[in-house]
């Protein structure tokens, strides 16, 4: 494994932690850096134990030598790999949600599992990459463990790159980075564009009683149609100037009544990567993740990628 890392080219940072969930981040994350010619920083902060052991152990003027297993596990697997990317390992002091981002600013991207050390089996998505997802400088990518993940046609990351668009909303930094990663794997890029129909007048009226509610009456389908028409419209305004930016990428618009997220969770089943805006335009100053990218963290059988707005760092995976 090489410790040195080729400066002209940003890294692609992966956090690992020693559990199998981190093992198949860095297997996601070796498998990205070899694609984008970027080289790889494998990051894992110590446990409070250990870095409270080496504080107590430097504070007697000695140099402290703790065997570091996360770095055994990772050699492993690079090895394993035969990878030649450039490959670096740093051993980080703090909290994983200070560390991670600081170690990540300037970087291609940060790629972290869906749950680490102590997660519970049920936990669909750990604290750690929650909160990631809110700080991180760069575009993260969540790799989902093994219990949700569904094998792409072709095999693992030769599936389509699914994004989710909201034509008024989504930044062009989104859509960038879903063109050119469609572009760069050589697979179908499909745009999701999910609205909901408006309510009918008469399921705004209460009955008086449950006994006597009826089900709403279904939108006229002239209505639908001159709706879904509206949409389509406005997503190809959006998508035109990406398009003629990456000629090449296979695109498969869509535009479905229904809810987007839903939409989203169900395309990941035989996607290679999801794409989500990390929270709307008018929410730039917030830190807050948008309900979308908050379902499909939890909910999506591929691996997710959330893309902060331009202001949150400086380089966006283009």
């Amino acid at each position: 494994m090489s410790d040195t890392s080729t400066a002209s080219e940003p890294p692609v940072v992966v956090g690992v932690d020693g559990s199998e969930h981190s093992l198949r981040a860095l297997d996601w994350a070796l498998d990205a850096a070899e694609s984008l010619g970027s080289p790889v920083v494998v990051a894992h902060v110590r446990s409070d134990a250990l870095q409270l052991g080496s504080a107590r152990i430097a504070s007697l003027g000695k140099d402290p030598e703790l065997p570091d297993t996360v770095l055994n596990a990772v050699r492993t697997v690079v090895e394993e790999r035969g990878h030649a990317i450039p490959v670096r390992y740093v051993s980080l002091d703090g909290s994983v949600a200070d560390a991670l981002p600081a170690a990540a600013r300037g970087g291609r991207l940060l790629v972290t599992g869906s749950r680490g050390h102590g997660g519970f089996v049920t936990l669909l998505l750990g604290s750690t990459s929650r909160t990631l997802a809110m700080t991180a400088p760069c575009p993260l990518v969540v790799v989902p463990h093994e219990a949700r993940t569904a094998e792409p046609p072709g095999g693992p990351g030769k599936g389509r790159v699914l994004l989710g668009l909201h034509p008024e909303e989504t930044p062009d930094e989104v859509m960038a980075f879903a063109f050119e990663t469609a572009h760069r794997l050589g697979v179908t890029l499909e745009v999701v564009t999910a609205f909901r129909l408006p309510p009918q007048p008469g399921a705004l009226l209460a009955s008086p009683s449950p006994a006597l509610q009826v089900p709403p009456p279904l939108p006229e389908a002239d209505d639908s149609a001159e709706l879904i028409k509206e949409a389509e419209r406005e997503q190809e305004e959006r998508l035109g100037p990406f398009a003629k930016r990456w000629p090449d990428v296979r695109l498969v618009p869509s535009v479905v009544p229904g809810d987007a997220a839903g939409r989203l969770v169900e395309g990941s089943r035989d996607a290679g990567l999801v794409v989500v805006g990390r929270h709307h335009r008018h929410r730039i100053g917030s830190l807050l993740i948008g309900s979308v990218a908050h379902a499909v963290l939890h909910h999506a059988h591929c691996p997710v990628a959330v893309v902060p707005p331009r202001t949150a760092g400086d380089t966006l995976g283009t």
